[in-house]
């Protein structure tokens, strides 16, 4: 089908992502379908009332998803990028389009292509190039393969902000992954740092130094919101950067740096999903303006 708008879509993974996708696809009238693992347990309700309220039909499985829809738009945690691939190749019908979303390594995406491809599906990788909810369905996205090309206009029809990064699998994953040791890794020594800092009484002296060397950063501000976005999404983070060591593995190095990121990011999720920083789901959740708040959380829980 060549117009994009009369495409029927399919979500894999409702969560933040998922949803924003589904609310400005909506908007255009275009035919949505979803689903996630989550809509069967206790988690599903909240999913079930945003698929309602925009129109968006839930699917019992990856493949009855899969069997119906002219794009697929897989956006899961990074362990989950090759099983959804492997699901919905079982039912995707010949040259349906998958849209790798995941923050996966290079292999990764090589063998979620694999699948789709085997079964006569049309695999694409797309590399998200920062975080989703200041752009929306605008956010900057790279892709890669033999089909780049060819859906590039067709997504940006429907509103993404797609760019064709090589025809080569892994090309635009590696410019992803490579960007996360950076981004994932400034978040967690931010923590690290200003955490500590504050525990010795130093924080007002580290971040006037910070600022002397990068003064273009606003340091208290980058650090609220470095300690937010790890507070709620340090789970999913931790698994990224998990995929960014492979991608550092795979490359031939040690991911001393990739490792330490992903631990960091990890047990901050912990202690969050402890009730540390306030009930998940609430307006005061990870919402502190001052990071101070949220590192006297943490530096009151491991003095105990």
């Amino acid at each position: 089908m060549a117009d994009p708008r009369r495409w029927q879509i399919g979500l894999v993974g409702y969560g933040e992502v998922g949803r924003i996708l589904a609310e400005d696809l909506r908007q255009q009238d275009i035919k949505l379908a979803a689903y996630d693992i989550k809509l069967g347990g206790d988690h599903g309700a909240p999913l079930k009332e945003h698929a309602a309220k925009f129109g968006v039909t839930l699917a019992p499985s990856h493949a009855e998803l899969a069997a119906k829809c002219d794009l697929i738009i897989s956006a899961v945690t990074a362990s989950q990028a090759v099983p959804v691939a492997k699901a919905c190749a079982t039912a995707i019908n010949q040259g349906s389009w998958f849209l790798d979303f995941n923050s996966a390594s290079p292999g990764a995406k090589q063998r979620a292509a694999a699948l789709i491809d085997g079964a006569a599906g049309r695999y694409v990788e797309g590399a998200v190039m920062t975080s989703v909810p200041p752009y929306r369905i605008k956010v900057p996205l790279l892709l890669g393969g033999s089909g780049a090309r060819e859906i590039e206009p067709l997504l940006n029809a429907i509103g993404f902000a797609a760019k064709v990064a090589s025809d080569k699998l892994g090309v635009a994953s590696a410019v992803k992954m490579c960007r996360s040791i950076m981004i994932k890794g400034l978040e967690a020594m931010v923590i690290e740092s200003f955490t500590t800092a504050r525990a010795y009484g130093v924080e007002d002296a580290v971040l006037a130094s910070l600022g002397e060397t990068f003064p273009a950063i606003n340091w208290e501000k980058q650090g609220a919101y470095f300690f937010q976005r790890v507070i709620e999404h340090g789970r999913r983070r931790a698994e990224e950067v998990r995929e960014v060591a492979e991608t550092v593995c795979e490359a031939g190095l040690t991911p001393w740096s990739a490792q330490g990121t992903a631990e960091r990011q990890a047990w901050v999720a912990d202690l969050a999903d402890e009730g540390l920083f306030g009930a998940r789901g609430t307006k005061e959740f990870a919402r502190s303006a001052d990071w101070r708040t949220e590192a006297d959380r943490i530096l009151a829980k491991i003095k105990r």
